[in-house]
């Protein structure tokens, strides 16, 4: 399972709400891809590629694999 608790984590740490990263990734994000990332669903790789470049920082500092408990 992918758990995007780093990114929210990230965002935190440079004082960022959801809408500002939104609003700084080209093209922008879409209101539905930031749902999927809010519920830890599965988002195209070129939208995690377009985050990245938006913060400056690398794939594994916005998700991470989790075991899942099921």
């Amino acid at each position: 399972m992918i758990s995007y608790n780093k990114l929210w984590k990230l965002l935190i740490d440079k004082n960022m709400k959801r809408q500002d990263l939104r609003n700084i990734t080209k093209p922008k994000l879409s209101t539905a891809t930031l749902a999927k990332l809010g519920k830890g669903e599965n988002v195209n790789t070129e939208v995690l590629l377009r985050i990245c470049k938006a913060l400056g920082c690398n794939i594994a500092d916005i998700m991470e694999i989790v075991e899942d408990n099921q």
